[in-house]
């Protein structure tokens, strides 16, 4: 019986269906903390400290989480304490709110993503995931939601485009303009989760 090669088209659309198939690249960490660096999102602004998104992600997955916020920080804050709250404490995945203060404060975008990317390569070369909270604010973007995407693209960071996606705006969800509440945290919680799940 006569057997006729297969197409290489059809040969490259059926590697990237079993590629598709097979889930997550499998990944390598280093590194023992799950650590949340960033700002008042980060800290829990707007709720009791037991609700922050760190906290209630910490009771999601039942181990410890890191809760490395600071109100107000901005993308040069961050920077300059990242050896301290971050690298030093055996960083294995780390999820970062930041951003949101230097849009807030005029900051350059080239200028605040400049910052993103040492921090995330920094993190990224001790053998650690990161995880990113992108912002998106309508009418008041000036840019940043396009960075983050391609902050994404250079680095292989995991980005959750918009964090506050749905939550801005509603009463239930905000403890004010900016902040959520514990309700809106636990859906913040919910997103970071469903990105780390296969890594944890």
């Amino acid at each position: 019986m006569r057997t006729y090669p297969l197409h290489p088209v059809l040969c490259f659309l059926l590697a990237c269906c079993l590629t598709a198939c097979t889930g997550p690249e499998p990944v390598t960490l280093s590194g023992e903390n799950i650590i949340c660096f960033g700002d008042s999102l980060t800290f829990g602004t707007g709720a009791r400290r037991d609700k922050s998104y760190p906290a209630q992600l910490a009771e999601m997955i039942g181990q410890p989480v890191i809760n490395s916020g600071i109100p107000g920080d901005t993308t040069a804050t961050a920077l300059q304490r990242l050896e301290r709250d971050v690298l030093s404490k055996s960083p294995r995945i780390v999820l970062i709110t930041l951003g949101g203060n230097d849009l807030k404060n005029g900051v350059d975008k080239t200028v605040a993503f400049k910052n993103l990317k040492a921090i995330v390569t920094a993190i990224q070369a001790r053998g650690a995931l990161v995880v990113m909270g992108g912002i998106k604010l309508l009418f008041w973007d000036r840019g940043y939601e396009e960075e983050y995407e391609k902050l994404a693209e250079e680095t292989g960071l995991l980005l959750v485009p918009d964090i506050l996606g749905g939550l801005m705006g509603n009463d239930k969800l905000m403890h004010d303009t900016i902040h959520p509440n514990a309700a809106g945290y636990k859906i913040m919680t919910q997103r970071f989760y469903d990105v780390i799940k296969p890594y944890l």
